[in-house]
């Protein structure tokens, strides 16, 4: 059994992750109708990767005979007038998500929660790779802010697939 404090944060960030997913849509639909297709296809994969991140800590919660309760989660902002904007909405998303990360692997050495805490390892190794793609983006973006020709250009080259990682936690459903 996970320990009650833990599963009580991981359901409340299970509603963080599903929030995160419903950004980077909006993010995604906004880039689309800017004809940018590969800032487009990035978020619409970045978006997939957050549910995922959600559905892989649902997974845990049933695998450990706990409650999983999902919560409901607010509208993701849709409106941007410049173009690092989201980006940067991106880039202070996965910093927060990051705290939230570090605080769930802190409740669960509190509570010597041990399989808690390696369940967290995954997402703390995600979050600093997430951390930096998004920084690297922005400083793109910024910098290219006036051709977004060379934007869609490196997000090509840059921001591919890498495929599943077969170290991740398996997600409920898959």
């Amino acid at each position: 059994m996970a320990a009650s404090r833990f599963v009580e944060q991981l359901n409340t960030q299970i509603g963080n992750e599903f929030a995160a997913h419903q950004q980077y849509v909006a993010i995604a639909v906004h880039f689309d109708a800017l004809t940018m297709p590969q800032m487009a296809a990035f978020f619409y994969r970045q978006a997939l990767e957050e549910r995922d991140h959600a559905m892989m800590m649902v997974q845990y919660l049933i695998d450990a005979d706990e409650r999983v309760s999902i919560p409901g989660v607010a509208s993701p902002k849709t409106d941007f007038v410049e173009i690092e904007e989201p980006i940067a909405l991106a880039l202070a998303q996965e910093k927060s998500v990051t705290d939230q990360i570090n605080e769930l692997t802190g409740i669960a050495r509190d509570e010597r929660d041990f399989a808690s805490d390696q369940f967290m390892q995954w997402f703390i190794k995600e979050q600093v790779e997430e951390v930096a793609t998004m920084s690297d983006l922005l400083t793109v973006v910024r910098r290219s802010r006036d051709d977004i020709e060379d934007i869609e250009e490196w997000v090509a080259r840059e921001g591919g697939d890498e495929g599943p990682d077969p170290t991740a936690p398996r997600p409920a459903g898959a």
